[in-house]
């Protein structure tokens, strides 16, 4: 068990690694110098020059990268090459943000899924399992940012039951953040739900076909029982990688609802950094995403050792 930890461990840091080389250089290859978006086009070279001096700008290529990503490793992500702002506190604020509509979204969607995905397996050959799978289906065929227009026409703009966007802290009005969260979790929660009612139906099947859930039922168990019992927690084992996949989505769909609802997250700090050519603003931002990536993966990864006794021991 150890050694496995020790493996996965490696491999993560390793993919850390290689995914901020490939982050830099693309950034690096991007046209234009950063300077002189900056100042503007009516820049001096002598100010472009300057500019480039204080930010590290001519220095060579490894030089930057290391300076780059010793600043990450030390929370300290440098300063914004437009606003002359740190960049450190505006991250750590947005990603907050980020956090809890993607945990929330979550939250729905495994809420959904789970009971749903077991009904649709245990009646997948009745009228309730068929009518169950349809809606999934066209649950997956909706886009998330659709699915937020459409909830904001009906709640907020007919109904108006809730606010069509912004953001209140937690801290600031619990009753006002929920409110302004519900709407923007619905929509990634809804969307995800659907997806993963797919999997969860597909890995139930599968256990409900083993021998032992068989021998179960034959002792005098309930389908249900025998499945609780003895099935739910090897289906667990492909549901738990597609949980972590879908939170990798959630993180990246997050950017496009949050600009359809008002949201002030990572999503909205990236779209603004790229109008705004901020490029280490976009670097910094694009590197947390797939820090985020990564450590969700790696958490997949101890998951399977707790669930899977088997990976414990070694056996296969």
């Amino acid at each position: 068990m150890l050694l496995r930890l020790a493996e996965r461990t490696l491999i993560f840091l390793v993919s850390l690694v290689v995914s901020s080389v490939f982050v830099f250089g693309f950034m690096v290859l991007l046209p234009g110098d950063p300077a002189k978006v900056a100042l503007g086009t009516n820049a001096t070279p002598e100010s472009v020059a300057a500019l480039r001096e204080e930010f590290g700008l001519n220095r060579p290529l490894l030089e930057q990268f290391l300076s780059w990503a010793g600043g990450l490793v030390r929370l300290d992500p440098g300063v914004s090459y437009i606003s002359r702002a740190e960049i450190g506190p505006q991250l750590a604020d947005r990603l907050q943000v980020s956090l809890i509509l993607v945990l929330a979204s979550m939250l729905i969607a495994v809420t959904i899924a789970l009971p749903l995905g077991t009904l649709m397996a245990v009646h997948h050959r009745s009228t309730l399992g068929l009518g169950l799978s349809a809606l999934s289906q066209v649950g997956v065929a909706v886009p998330a940012f659709l699915a937020g227009i459409l909830l904001i026409t009906v709640f907020a703009v007919q109904l108006r039951w809730l606010p069509a966007g912004g953001w209140v802290p937690p801290a600031y009005n619990p009753v006002e953040f929920l409110r302004h969260l519900l709407l923007p979790a619905l929509s990634l929660g809804l969307i995800q739900g659907a997806v993963l009612t797919r999997y969860v139906r597909s890995a139930v099947l599968d256990v409900l076909r083993e021998d032992y859930l068989r021998t179960a039922r034959a002792k005098g168990l309930t389908p249900m029982r025998a499945l609780v019992r003895h099935g739910l927690r090897n289906a667990a084992v492909p549901v738990v990688t597609v949980l972590g996949l879908q939170l990798a989505t959630l993180l990246v769909g997050a950017v496009v609802i949050e600009r359809v609802f008002v949201i002030p997250g990572l999503g909205s700090m990236l779209l603004d950094a790229v109008g705004n050519r901020d490029l280490l603003v976009v670097q910094d931002v694009v590197m947390v995403l797939v820090v985020a990536v990564l450590l969700v993966n790696f958490v997949v990864d101890l998951l399977y050792v707790v669930i899977d006794p088997r990976l414990r021991t070694g056996a296969r």
